[in-house]
């Protein structure tokens, strides 16, 4: 389950060119020929601003391109001596998955053993829905959450553990709705010591306060 790599590069995200403020013409028009190609009639009432509505929620989910998670971390950045481990646990995510762009959804648990420096709590959660609103697999999410964290904020080492339900499991193919995807990624002193990684794990399975 865990990634056996001590450390490893930000997978890199691809290059998008998103309209995102505004009217975005093109997105709008193959929202409208998609529903006509499925057989609807894209001029009727209820489906007459739908293509518009899709672009823009579209937009929405998709701004995480838009964002650099590296220079998140930067900006909170906080000199401190506190050597214990920092976790923020239960932050939702929300995504698309790439191949079928349906969505995925469910908890993700973020820790780091300082090293000198802190970081703001809230942008923990910030980098996460930075790679979260893109279209993803849950692989390559966790992954790219914990080098970030590891790269930029050089800690002793980082833990990501995601949990989440995939639509594309429940609503097709397979139809499974009970399943669901747990991926771990472990850097540094969590990849490297047994005793951190169990010290997480019971952390995370603890009930909340």
């Amino acid at each position: 389950m865990s990634k056996q790599k001590t450390k490893k590069k930000t997978p890199a995200a691809p290059t998008h060119d998103h309209s995102r403020d505004g009217h975005d013409p093109a997105l709008v028009g193959c929202v409208h020929t998609l529903l006509q190609s499925i057989g609807e009639d894209a001029s009727r009432e209820g489906l007459r601003k739908t293509p518009e509505r899709y672009a823009k929620a579209l937009r929405f989910l998709t701004q995480g391109y838009d964002l650099d998670p590296k220079e998140i971390v930067r900006k909170a950045m906080f000199t401190e001596s506190y050597s214990e481990m920092v976790i923020v646990k239960d932050i939702e995510v929300f995504s698309l998955c790439e191949h079928h762009m349906l969505p995925f959804y469910g908890k993700a648990h973020v820790a780091y053993i300082p090293n000198g420096k802190i970081v703001g709590l809230s942008k923990i959660p910030r980098v996460v829905n930075c790679f979260a609103r893109r279209l993803q697999v849950q692989e390559r999410l966790t992954d790219q959450v914990s080098a970030t964290l590891f790269e930029t904020l050089k800690p002793l080492g980082v833990g990501v553990v995601i949990e989440a339900y995939h639509m594309c499991m429940m609503m097709r193919g397979v139809e499974k709705q009970g399943s669901y995807t747990i991926t771990s990624s472990m850097l540094g002193i969590f990849h490297d010591d047994r005793r951190t990684r169990q010290e997480f794990m019971s952390l995370i399975s603890r009930p909340r306060v």
